[in-house]
Parts: C-alpha cells; structure tokens; sequence
C-alpha cells in the first residue's frame, strides 16, 4: 500500500459510507442496505454509540475514501477479578481493497486501543462460515476458544 491509511474515530458523515460496506456483506444477513431511506436508522445508532463512553466506532480512510470500519465496546465485569475486554465487532474493509493491510491495522488499533484502557483481553466473533476471516484472525495471534450462541428478538 503506497498511500497512507488513517484510521480515526468515524464522523456522523462517515455513516452512508460505513452502511454501503455493511451491504456489500452477503454473508453476514444482517438486511444492512446502502438505501439513502434507510440512513436516518444507521444516524441513530451512530448517535448511541458515541454517546456511549465504552463504545468506540472507527473507520478506516485510504485516498480520502472509507475503506474499512470496525466498532469497540469496552466490558467491565467482575469475573477475573473485576477486569476489562475490549470486544471488537462489525469489522469490515471494501471488498475491492481486501489483501491491503487494512483489515491488519484495524485489528491492531483496537488491540492498542484494549491495551490502552487496561483491558485483560481482547476478543470478537465471526459469522461460522467466513472460513477466511477465521484464518485472518488465527494469524493475528487470536485463537478459538469459545462457542457463540444468538437469539433473534422480534
């Protein structure tokens, strides 16, 4: 990568950025769309989550442009002593600047970010059957401890 990558805090007009990556995903079924209709529900949870003080969203800027975003949420609980992680979730680079290093510094960021703060550790999930992202993620040092279990609310 020749140009150089920042990554920051997202902006309230980094937001149809961040839901056009979120529709790219597939895989992930998660119904995002890039529908300049549906931009006043991603608006509000953007309002939430920097209103959070453990909520953290990022983005990634290559060339002017969002290339890649991913959120923190640091938990505080009292196993371990009363310790910290920092969960790393909703990490997502364009489909056509994958393989750059930018899904890597994402990564690295918030693990910088979970030092930072005192966290014990840093963790995520990801969808089952993104088989590749599993292997990003086992090169990055994370290893595989835990099965994840989900109900869908109404």
């Amino acid at each position: 990568m020749t140009e150089t990558m920042e990554i920051r805090a997202a902006r309230r007009d980094d937001v149809a950025a961040i839901a056009a990556l979120f529709a790219q995903d597939t895989l992930g079924g998660h119904g995002d769309s890039a529908d300049p209709a549906d931009l006043p529900l991603y608006l509000a949870a953007f309002d939430r989550i920097a209103q959070s003080p453990n909520d953290a969203l990022y983005v990634a800027v290559l060339g002017g442009e969002v290339v890649g975003t991913f959120q923190t949420t640091l938990i505080t609980s009292l196993t371990g002593k009363g310790s910290s992680s920092l969960t790393i979730e909703a990490v997502h680079t364009r489909s056509d600047m994958r393989g750059r290093g930018i899904g890597q510094a994402m990564i690295n960021h918030a693990i910088a970010e979970a030092r930072g703060k005192g966290a014990r550790l840093v963790q995520l999930m990801s969808n089952a059957a993104r088989l590749d992202a599993h292997r990003f993620y086992r090169n990055l040092g994370f290893t595989q401890s835990h099965a994840g279990f989900k109900m869908k609310l109404d």
